[in-house]
């Protein structure tokens, strides 16, 4: 009699397993959930919208209520977390915080729909990303593309921000440092958060000195090596160790302002601390800079428990950072 017990490949728990076959079980994904005209908390409304058909990338758009032209508002980029492997920006938790982030900052918000890992391997998510910031972008000359009327017609360009939290942080780091050294289409990116950023290296800092046994079976090394199993240097690429010894320098970011916020009880919390106070030694020429941490929480607190009061306090921080 045959089995129908599918054979291991590699699990990284509790987060993914992966099979021989190919298939995958994403163990803590939040339910999709789909768009609303009019969110009752909110009153912010919502589409899903496709980007590009190739590459698949799509997206979901927000717009907070009572917003009328002109004047026009400012826009949020946004790409959402889950070790490039897990969740959606068509989650249920993705989608509370997008209804709030919109409404609290009063402005434009778009969540992208990235290709995720293993099924397609880093760099794609990263490419992914990036065509879909360009893509925004474009909506905003007179001559470019009209697909999104929420962009071309309610978007302040001038006031561009992108943002993201974990992996999506990292996501928007790397975003920063292209837009900084290729442009986007003209338009300046005015400012960027990054919230409990996943970066990390091979050489313990901090509070990870203290845990170093067994580094390599980490979540945070084993994530990355099923996410980008090719990444020159490993866990020391640049894109995961943006301080690492020859990585582009942080000088080159493409935003004028920028907030980084930790978690006091964060795996990763040092790490962004780390990248805080590289760029303040970088040379980076931008006009604001802020490091926020709070006490007593962990890693995507603000997501994964979004009504508590210490989560409303940091989504409206991250809120009043969008002018």
């Amino acid at each position: 009699m045959g089995s129908n017990v599918k054979e291991l490949a590699t699990e990284v728990l509790p987060y993914i397993r992966v099979y021989k076959d190919g298939s995958v079980d994403r163990l803590v994904d939040s339910p999709i959930v789909p768009p609303c005209n009019e969110d009752p908390e909110t009153g912010v409304s919502s589409k899903d919208i496709i980007v590009s058909k190739n590459p698949p990338i799509s997206a979901r758009i927000y717009l907070p209520k009572h917003v009328e032209q002109p004047p026009k508002v400012p826009l949020l980029v946004y790409f959402h977390g889950g070790g490039f492997c897990f969740e959606s920006a068509f989650s249920f938790v993705e989608t509370k915080y997008m209804n709030r982030l919109a409404q609290q900052a009063n402005a434009v918000v778009i969540s992208i729909e990235y290709r995720l890992a293993p099924e397609h391997p880093l760099p794609i998510g990263y490419e992914d990303c990036w065509s879909g910031l360009q893509w925004v972008a474009s909506h905003s000359t007179d001559g470019g593309l009209k697909d999104e009327p929420w962009l071309s017609t309610y978007v302040d360009f001038d006031r561009l921000y992108v943002g993201g939290d974990s992996a999506g942080a990292n996501l928007a780091h790397n975003i920063l440092l292209r837009a900084g050294s290729e442009g986007l289409n003209g338009v300046k990116i005015k400012g960027a958060f990054l919230t409990h950023p996943y970066f990390w290296g091979s050489k313990p800092i901090g509070s990870e000195i203290k845990n170093n046994e067994e580094r390599e079976k980490l979540a945070t090394c084993m994530i990355w090596h099923l996410v980008y199993p090719e990444a020159p240097g490993g866990i020391d690429n640049p894109m995961l160790n943006p301080v690492v010894e020859g990585s582009p320098s942080l000088a080159g970011l493409g935003c004028s302002r920028l907030l980084i916020s930790v978690a006091e009880n964060d795996f990763v919390r040092d790490r962004g601390v780390s990248y805080y106070h590289a760029v303040k030694k970088s040379g980076w020429k931008g006009e604001l800079m802020e490091l926020v941490e709070v006490e007593g929480e962990d890693h995507a607190f603000h997501i994964l428990a979004h009504e508590s009061e210490t989560s409303m306090k940091l989504i409206q921080k991250l809120a009043s950072f969008i002018v």
